[in-house]
C-alpha cells in the first residue's frame, strides 16, 4: 500500500470515528500517523529522475505577497490591474503556468506580487504536476492572498502541506532528550491533551525521552505541529473577486467575515481599500530622513517593519552607520516632544522624521 492509499485510509477512519472521551487517544494517534505520512509525501524523491521546473522568484522590494486560488478567479487580471506587469488572461483554466512577478507601488513602498498558477482540489495529495508549486509558499515572508470562494477547501489544501493561515504558533515548549523519559507539565488546565495522549503521539514519532511544557490549552494537532517543526504560519487576507455578479446581501455577508475584502477586478471596485488592508497586514511604516540645517526629504521614505528601532534604520541606510552613531533627533508620534534626542533602542513609528548625528 502506497503513501496516498495510507493517507486516504486514515482520513476515512477519522471521518467515521465518533469524537468523545473514549476515542480521543485513538484519534490523536491517527492524526499523528496522518501528519507523518503527509511529511513523507512532501519529501523530495531520491530517484535520479529529471527534476521539474520550480517557481523560485528572486525577492525584490520591501515586502512579498502571493496570489493563491483556483483557476479562472481573476488572479492574473488582479496582477495586471495593480502592477505594470501584463499577465495573460483568458476564459479557460490554467492560463498561467508559471509564477509571474509584479510590483505594487504604494506609499513609497515596492510590494512584490506573485501570480501563482491555479491550484486544484487534491493537489496536496500528489494530483498536481509538481510539488514545488507548494514549497514556494514557505519562502514567502509576509502575506498570502486567497482569491474568490471555496475558502474552506483552500485552507484544507494548504494545511495538508503544513501551511497554517492566520494561526499563531502554539505556545508549547518541546525538547527531545537522550534519556530520562517523558517530562510533562502545563501552566494552564488542559482540556484537549493529556499525558497519555502526548506519550502516544511521541511514541508514533519514535520519541521516548523529551521535555513537554504546555503554556496554553492546545489541541493534539497543534502539538503535532510542534513535534514536526516545519510548519509555516502566515497571515492571510481573503479577497473575494467578482462581487458584481452576486446580490448586495451576499456581498455584505462576505465583507463581514474576518480577514476578508470584497472586490471586483472587472469593475475596479474597492481596490483602494484592498491596498490599505495590504499595508496594514504587512505592518509597514514610512520613515523620512533629514540632514542638519535642511528640510526633511519626503520624496524618498525608508520602508521598515512596524516595531523597527533607530538601529534598524541605521543598518538600512548603511551597515557601518550604527557603529559611528552618537545620537538621533526624531520628530513624530513616537516622541514626547519634537525634536527628541534618542538612542539606538528607540522604536520608530509611521511617518517619523529622523536626523542621525555621528561621532
Amino acid at each position: 500500500m502506497g503513501i496516498l492509499e495510507k493517507i486516504a485510509e486514515i482520513e476515512r477512519e477519522i471521518s467515521r470515528t465518533q469524537k468523545n472521551k473514549a476515542t480521543e487517544y485513538h484519534l490523536g494517534l491517527l492524526k499523528a500517523k496522518l501528519a507523518k505520512y503527509r511529511a513523507q509525501l512532501l519529501e523530495p524523491s531520491k530517484s535520479s529522475g529529471a527534476k521539474g521546473e520550480g517557481f523560485d522568484v528572486m525577492k525584490s522590494g520591501d515586502a512579498r505577497v502571493a496570489l493563491i486560488g483556483f483557476p479562472s478567479v481573476g488572479k492574473s487580471t488582479f496582477l495586471s490591474l495593480m502592477t505594470s506587469t501584463e499577465s495573460e488572461t483568458a476564459s479557460y483554466e490554467f492560463t498561467t503556468l508559471t509564477c509571474i512577478p509584479g510590483v505594487i507601488e504604494y506609499k513609497g513602498a515596492n510590494i512584490q506580487l506573485l501570480d501563482l498558477p491555479g491550484i486544484i482540489e487534491g493537489a496536496a495529495q500528489g494530483m498536481f504536476t509538481c510539488l514545488e508549486h507548494w514549497r514556494v509558499f514557505a519562502l514567502l515572508l509576509c502575506l498570502t492572498i486567497v482569491v474568490l470562494c471555496f475558502r474552506e477547501l483552500l485552507e484544507k489544501e494548504l494545511e495538508s502541506v503544513g501551511i497554517r493561515l492566520n494561526c499563531p504558533k502554539p505556545n508549547i515548549y518541546f525538547k527531545p532528550k537522550k534519556g530520562g523519559g517523558l517530562s510533562y507539565n502545563s501552566t494552564v488546565p488542559l482540556t484537549h491533551c493529556s499525558e497519555k495522549l502526548v506519550q502516544l503521539i511521541l511514541h508514533e514519532y519514535k520519541i521516548f525521552n523529551a521535555e513537554v511544557l504546555f503554556r496554553e490549552d492546545s489541541t493534539p494537532d497543534e502539538f503535532i505541529d510542534v513535534i514536526v517543526g516545519n510548519r509555516v504560519h502566515m497571515p492571510c487576507l481573503y479577497v473575494y473577486n467578482k462581487v458584481d455578479q452576486i446580490s448586495i446581501e451576499e456581498v455584505d455577508r462576505l465583507a463581514r467575515r474576518p480577514n476578508s475584502v470584497v472586490i471586483s477586478c472587472g469593475m475596479k471596485l474597492n481596490l483602494d481599500f484592498l491596498l490599505e488592508q495590504l499595508w496594514e497586514y504587512l505592518a509597514l511604516i514610512c520613515i523620512y530622513t533629514k540632514k542638519r540645517g535642511e528640510r526633511p526629504d519626503f520624496s524618498d521614505p525608508i520602508i521598515m517593519r512596524r516595531g523597527a528601532s533607530v538601529e534598524h534604520v541605521c543598518h538600512r541606510i548603511h551597515r557601518t552607520l550604527a557603529s559611528q552613531f552618537k545620537y538621533a533627533l526624531v520628530w513624530g508620534t513616537s516622541t514626547k516632544y519634537s525634536p527628541q534626542r534618542v538612542g539606538l533602542t528607540h522604536i520608530m513609528e509611521h511617518e517619523d522624521v529622523i536626523q542621525i548625528v555621528k561621532k
